[in-house]
């Protein structure tokens, strides 16, 4: 499930003095597509990338078959998300049902930051099947919830079709994305999510996956789980 505090967490603003990743003075990196270009002072048209070009992850191999993360284009995948987020299994969690203006709007609040928050299409075998949205979860809202650090990275995940819940596709996706987060991000020791409490399944998904119950912490719109999955113990699951 998704933070309630979207329209916040685009707002905050990096602290001063925020460490810069080696190389952010010489380029930028546009988050949604993992493309490169120059600095130029005073464009804030391209935002700094905060998620290490989740474009160029690369795909994942995972017992279901092969799986990448697709930054969304609205224009593509617009109808799709739309559709998934009036399914009533998703609509109790994501609160994001409604004509697809309403999708439309939790997208383009994401694309228009500064890359903090990166929304993708979850493609196996081919198939987009699934919405994620990864996160600097130290530069969220949620950072006020729990004893935050650095570069921690969160992950909201819904799956598309009712055929592929309830089966364990679940657990291996987010195991999958959780080990890329990791390949792919450097700097990050811990990957994070906050499903509610009451989402059984998806709090199950979690701990199948490798992640551990930290705490319950409240959030303005629910209880949630505090899972975390840390690189320190990556060897051990």
């Amino acid at each position: 499930m998704p933070s309630t505090d979207t329209e916040d967490t685009l707002e905050l603003r990096l602290p001063a003095g925020f460490p810069v990743p080696p190389g952010e003075s010489e380029t930028r990196t546009v988050a949604a597509t993992g493309r490169k270009g120059p600095v130029v002072p005073g464009d804030s048209a391209v935002p700094a990338d905060l998620l290490d070009g989740i474009g160029g992850w690369g795909p994942a191999a995972t017992p279901a078959g092969d799986f990448h993360l697709r930054p969304v284009r609205i224009e593509r995948d617009l109808p799709r998300i739309a559709r998934w987020m009036n399914d009533p299994t998703v609509a109790a969690f994501w609160d994001l049902a409604g004509p697809e203006a309403v999708a439309a709007a939790h997208l383009r609040r994401q694309l228009a930051g500064d890359g903090r928050s990166v929304p993708c299409l979850g493609v196996l075998q081919g198939t987009p099947m699934s919405y994620w949205e990864i996160y600097r979860a130290d530069l969220d809202p949620l950072a006020r919830s729990y004893p935050a650090r650095p570069h921690d990275t969160g992950i909201h995940l819904l799956l598309g079709s009712v055929a592929d819940r309830g089966r364990g596709l679940g657990a291996v996706l987010l195991r999958a994305v959780a080990d890329l987060v990791l390949d792919r991000r450097p700097a990050c020791a811990r990957v994070v999510a906050e499903p509610d409490l009451c989402n059984t399944p998806s709090v199950s998904a979690f701990l199948t996956a490798g992640f551990r119950f930290s705490a319950e912490i409240g959030l303005p719109a629910k209880r949630a789980a505090l899972m975390i999955r840390e690189r320190a113990r990556r060897g051990l699951l």
